[in-house]
C-alpha cells in the first residue's frame, strides 16, 4: 500500500475514546461509552477546576471533538447534550479565566501584528533547538505534539467564517481555502501533515497520540476550539489565526533547516516548506484584509483580537517550556 493510500485510510476515521486520566475525564468517557444520552446523568458538577491539569484538558478535548469527527461507537446525539454542555461550560470558564489571568490586555491590533512580524535573531524554543542540535528522535517526538492539531489544521479557525461579513469574511475564506489545499485533496495541509507522519514512521491516524501528549499540548489545541466555538470570541479567533500565520513562516523555516540537517524524509521537509511560502502571503492578507476590515466594521472587537494573539503566545510558550525542560533533563516530553 502506498503512503498516500495509507494516509487516506487513517486520517478520515474517527478516533477511539481516549484513556481517562482523572475523575472528570473518566466521567465524560464513561457517559459517552454508555450509549445514548438522556438516560442517566453521570456527569460531575465540579466546584473547583484546575485548568492546568491533564484531566481537565482531556475532558475539554473530548467535549470539543464531538463537534469535529466524533468518536468510534459514540452517538452523535452527545454533541448537543445539555448536561455535557453544562460541564463543558464550567471547564471552559476556568480555562478562559486562567488564560486571561496570564495575558496582559491590549487594544492596538496593528501594533501587535507589527511586533509579531519582527523576526527574532535568536531563541531558546523547540524550533531553534531542533534547527541546530536536536536529534531525529526529538524531532519525531515534536511531531507527536503537533499532530493533535495538524491533523485537523484549519478546522478550529473555520468556525469563524459564518460569524464574519464583507471583505473580512471573503479574505478569511481565501486563507482557509489555501489551508484546505486550494480545492485539491492531496494538498490539504492535514493530508500533507499525515504524509509527513507516515514518512517519519509515526502513526498518522486522527488523535493517534492523544494518550501520549501532556496537558500543555491539549491546552494549546483546546484554546483554538474554545475561541472558534463561541461567537462572542470571534475577535479572538481572528487574532489567533493572524498571530499563527504571522509567526509561522520564520518558525517553519527553522524546522526546514533542522530537517535538512537531519536528512529527514522529503515529505517531512515539504510540509514545513509549504508553510514558509504560504504563510508569508497569508500574513499580509490577515493583517490588512481580515483584521483591518473587521475592526473597521466592529472596532469594539479590537481588544479581543489582541487577546487572541497574546493567548496563542501564552499557550505556545507553556508547551515550549515543558518540552525544553524535559529535553534539557534528558527526558521525553511525552507522558
Amino acid at each position: 500500500m502506498t503512503a498516500s493510500l495509507s494516509v487516506s485510510s487513517t486520517v478520515a476515521r474517527s478516533a477511539a475514546l481516549p484513556v481517562p486520566c482523572g475523575p472528570i475525564s473518566e466521567a465524560v468517557i464513561r457517559c459517552l461509552a454508555a450509549g445514548e444520552p438522556g438516560k442517566e446523568v453521570l456527569l460531575p458538577t465540579p466546584t473547583e477546576v484546575d485548568s492546568t491539569s491533564r484531566d481537565v484538558q482531556l475532558a475539554l478535548l473530548i467535549c470539543y471533538e464531538l463537534h469535529y469527527r466524533g468518536f468510534e461507537s459514540v452517538s452523535d446525539a452527545w454533541e448537543w447534550d445539555p448536561d455535557l454542555l453544562r460541564l463543558r461550560a464550567t471547564l471552559e470558564a476556568a480555562f478562559l479565566d486562567y488564560v486571561r489571568a496570564h495575558v496582559e490586555p491590549g487594544n492596538d491590533a496593528a501594533a501587535e501584528m507589527e511586533a509579531l512580524s519582527v523576526e527574532a535573531t535568536s531563541g531558546s524554543g523547540p524550533s531553534w533547538f531542533l534547527r541546530d542540535e536536536g536529534t531525529w528522535e526529538q524531532m519525531r517526538e515534536y511531531f507527536v505534539h503537533r499532530s493533535v492539531y495538524h491533523l485537523k489544521e484549519a478546522d478550529p479557525h473555520a468556525w469563524a467564517i459564518p460569524r464574519l461579513t464583507g471583505q473580512a469574511k471573503a479574505s478569511y475564506v481565501a486563507v482557509e481555502f489555501d489551508e484546505y489545499g486550494g480545492g485539491r485533496g492531496d494538498r490539504v495541509h492535514q493530508h500533507l501533515w499525515a504524509e509527513s507522519m507516515v514518512a517519519a514512521d509515526l502513526d498518522a491516524s486522527y488523535l493517534g497520540y492523544v494518550n501520549r501528549v501532556p496537558a500543555q499540548t491539549l491546552a494549546w489545541v483546546n484554546l483554538m476550539s474554545l475561541f472558534g466555538l463561541h461567537r462572542g470570541l470571534r475577535g479572538a479567533t481572528v487574532g489567533h489565526l493572524a498571530a499563527t500565520e504571522i509567526t509561522s513562516s520564520p518558525g517553519s523555516q527553522r524546522y526546514v533547516q533542522g530537517l535538512q540537517r537531519l536528512k529527514a524524509p522529503s515529505a517531512c521537509i515539504a510540509f514545513y516548506a509549504e508553510h514558509v511560502e504560504a504563510d508569508a502571503v497569508h500574513e499580509q492578507v490577515l493583517r490588512h484584509d481580515v483584521v483591518g476590515n473587521l475592526l473597521r466594521d466592529e472596532p469594539e472587537l479590537e481588544a479581543d483580537v489582541v487577546f487572541g494573539m497574546r493567548a496563542l503566545d501564552f499557550v505556545e510558550n507553556e508547551l515550549a517550556e515543558h518540552v525544553m525542560s524535559r529535553w534539557s533533563a534528558g527526558q521525553s516530553s511525552l507522558d
